[in-house]
């Protein structure tokens, strides 16, 4: 990887003002006179408003503003957040309701907002808010994810969002007619909340016609667009930065009401507004995850290939259609629904319900762990009643590495791999030769040992296109404008380093500048392992256009002509000429001779491809039966993300995701009551996975590069989690098998796994 990146484990730039209390988040830099905002919100999962009476709340003390639906109506306001939609498996669109920037007329989930409310001090606007009558006719609550109940909106009936469809249904079906053996299994995946370490903040401020909102995101412009349109401006009128950011993990990818309703209020006020969510108002409001349950089919022939795949899955999208829900919930699953196999017949189909819950999105890997969940449980049931080992199973089953490069049934094309070569290491690196023994003096001790595999393929989503700018300070600095965002991952880090290798320039004389649409003209933002395989795409083609115009601009100094000058990614040399000028030195002589042209360089490209990071995830779980505790031991990983830009970021990475992963399945769930009442609204209720429930994890890099980028790069932001949901279950589907347990679903709580041990002894009682 010489040419396109050292692959040096670097450590991040970043973590000296992290860690030493400097970093500048949101709240950090809000204005000091800044007014302070408090969302009223929904108390009940579904009712309609008879009375909202925000009078005697106007006239508290400190107040400067309530707004209600009606107040941003008569501003003129455009109240619709956009969101996605996708057509149904007969073509017909699917439901497109309104979703309103404040309850209009009804409330569909426990936290909705219903007044904005601005005073001098967050305890005023709290007090104020007291004082709101809210009067309302109680509806049924809509909680489960299948079609009918009491409609969430009046224009869709039956509260299906849509039912989607890919693939080839007919050819599906006689595939299992046909088959040897058919396996099915209902998978369930449980609903999670993203809880970043910072919640979400906003504060926004004007200039004569012109707003400038800061945000904790991961991209500006969708941002701005929403905000351009909420408020009916011109996009030149919006400015978007976003400073620091502590965690994002897709929920703040996307538009929330608070951002736009802050806007208004400090157009009405004449002062700033600064908003920023408490942690249970987080749990009701954010985008939260997963919230699905699929049923999927194997159809093997007498060889245990996999002739067919069928999976039928329902998904819970909330009480509306988010930015993105739809989308994710069905295209996005689709893409890796066939994983790392080699299968020919394949039939998907998506229902979307609505339900009185918030907004859920598949955040953490946009379908991605969803998909290969599901995969990888089924496949893994499939060796039990085949009566194969599972890795035999998989091994038979995956695409050779001669037959890359692979179409897909469902319209992708995995460019290259060797599934073969990785899971080999895989065996190796957690030493399952020795499990057998693990298992048994655990036995002797009386606990339960499992082992699970997942071994699961993603691909990098969003927009391929991405743009770089880099300019040469007076000082003799250097600054690149990237189009992407970092909430966490060392952005600064790796774009700085990837510039220096390119160049030549000193990194630590590299600023990167991120989160400014005024700064950056569009950019892609954040999301589905995108950043750094299409940030250094176009800073290559950046340095591809400076190189040449400097070369351009040496060939009178040195007395040669420009296709004779060539740059060794540190200096300029030609045969017969002594000047050997760096890239600052170029810059510097440029800046002497008038030449400010160029002192600025940008250009945007565009991935010819998508890549396909893949890797394999080894767990070991031990369980206590006699209390349920479920405790994951071992944890090994191996990936192919193709060329590294800096290994221990990439393990950073990892490590997080396996983490995300391990909550899920062991202690992360949300609850709510059969009224819609979320009863996991705090950290008393809802747990995180603590520094004792993650093992040391093993990480090993087996690259095959990719192909389909220069660079041969395949991005790993979601990996860990990808792969670890489905390797933790299967673990301790693993362990609970003998007792005969064949249904086990996460979160693989004491209490859940107590009760399933011991399911025939409490059916007697």
């Amino acid at each position: 990887m010489e040419k396109f990146g050292k692959s040096q484990s670097i450590r991040r730039v970043e973590d000296v003002r992290f860690l030493t209390g400097h970093g500048r988040y949101v709240d950090d830099i809000a204005p000091e006179n800044a007014l302070r905002a408090f969302v009223f919100r929904a108390p009940v999962a579904h009712g309609v408003i008879t009375t909202l009476d925000v009078s005697d709340a106007r006239e508290a003390e400190g107040v400067h503003a309530v707004l209600t639906i009606d107040d941003l109506e008569a501003a003129g306001m455009d109240v619709n957040m956009y969101a996605a939609t996708v057509k149904n498996h007969d073509g017909t669109p699917g439901a497109a309701p309104k979703r309103p920037l404040l309850a209009k007329g009804k409330m569909r989930f426990v936290g909705e907002p219903v007044a904005f409310v601005v005073a001098e001090t967050l305890d005023q606007a709290r007090d104020a808010a007291e004082l709101i009558l809210l009067d309302y006719d109680d509806l049924p609550a809509k909680m489960d994810v299948t079609a009918g109940g009491a409609p969430v909106h009046d224009d869709v009936p039956d509260n299906q969002a849509f039912d989607w469809a890919m693939g080839d249904e007919a050819a599906t079906d006689a595939a299992f007619k046909s088959a040897a053996r058919t396996v099915s299994l209902d998978v369930g995946d449980n609903r999670i909340i993203v809880n970043s370490l910072e919640p979400r903040g906003c504060f926004a401020e004007w200039d004569g016609n012109r707003v400038h909102v800061s945000l904790g995101g991961q991209g500006v412009w969708g941002q701005k667009e929403f905000i351009a349109k909420a408020l009916g401006l011109e996009e030149a009128d919006v400015r978007v930065t976003t400073p620091d950011v502590g965690g994002g993990f897709g929920m703040k990818g996307f538009p929330y009401p608070e951002y736009a309703l802050a806007a208004h209020a400090a157009r009405l006020a004449g002062r700033p507004v600064r908003w920023m969510s408490e942690r249970t108002e987080a749990m009701l409001s954010d985008n939260a995850g997963r919230d699905l349950v699929s049923t999927a089919e194997f159809a093997f022939d007498e060889t245990n290939r996999i002739i067919a795949y069928r999976v039928h899955t329902r998904c819970n999208l909330g009480a509306y259609n988010s930015h993105f829900g739809q989308f994710i919930q069905s295209q996005l699953f689709s893409r890796v629904m066939m994983g790392v196999y080699d299968v020919q017949k394949t039939w998907l189909r998506v229902e979307g319900i609505y339900t009185n819950t918030t907004y859920v999105d598949a955040y953490r890997g946009a379908g991605r762990p969803e998909a290969i969940y599901v995969l990888e449980r089924l496949m893994d049931r499939a060796a039990r009643e085949l009566g194969v080992d599972p890795i035999a199973l998989r091994r038979r089953n995956f695409i050779k590495p001669e037959q890359f490069p692979y179409d897909t049934t469902v319209g992708e094309t995995y460019d290259v791999g060797d599934f073969n070569k990785v899971l080999d290491r895989a065996v190796q690196e957690a030493a399952l030769s020795g499990f057998e023994a693990r298992k048994k003096a655990d036995a002797e001790r009386g606990l339960l040992r499992g082992v699970g595999l997942c071994y699961y393929i993603e691909s990098i989503l969003g927009d391929p296109s991405e743009g770089a700018k880099v300019t040469f300070n007076e000082d003799g600095t250097v600054t690149i404008y990237v189009g992407t965002q970092s909430t966490g991952q060392g952005h600064e880090t790796v774009f700085a380093a990837f510039l220096a290798d390119q160049t030549g320039i000193p990194a630590e004389m590299i600023s990167v500048v991120q989160g400014d649409s005024d700064l950056i003209a569009s950019g892609g933002g954040t999301g589905g392992s995108r950043s750094v395989t299409v940030q250094t795409n176009a800073t290559l083609a950046t340095v591809s256009a400076m190189t040449e115009d400097f070369s351009a601009f040496l060939a009178d100094e040195m007395g040669v002509p420009a296709s004779e000058i060539s740059f060794d990614d540190e200096r300029f040399r030609a045969d017969g000429s002594n000047l050997t000028p760096t890239m600052l030195e170029v810059a510097e002589m440029a800046r002497a001779k008038g030449r400010d042209d160029l002192l600025v360089h940008e250009a945007r490209a565009t991935l010819p491809a998508r890549s396909f990071p893949n890797g394999c995830h080894v767990s070991e779980v031990v369980i206590d039966p006699e209390t349920g505790v479920v405790t994951v031991e071992r944890y090994t990983v191996v990936d192919d993300f193709g060329n590294l830009i800096n290994p221990m970021l990439a393990e950073g990475q990892v490590h997080g995701g396996v983490a995300q992963g391990i909550g899920q399945a062991i202690t992360e769930h949300v609850v709510y009551d059969a009224d819609g009442q979320l009863l996991t609204a705090s950290f008393m209720d809802y747990a995180l996975p603590r520094a004792d429930d993650i093992p040391t994890i093993s990480f090993t890099s087996e690259p095959v590069p990719s192909t389909a980028n220069i660079m041969g790069m395949k991005g790993c932001g979601e990996a860990g989690t990808v792969g670890a949901l489905a390797a933790v279950a299967n673990a301790v589907q693993d362990a609970l098998w003998e007792r005969g347990v064949r249904q086990a679903d996460m979160p693989f709580t004491p209490h859940k796994v107590w009760e399933l041990l011991n399911s025939e002894v409490l059916a007697a009682e």
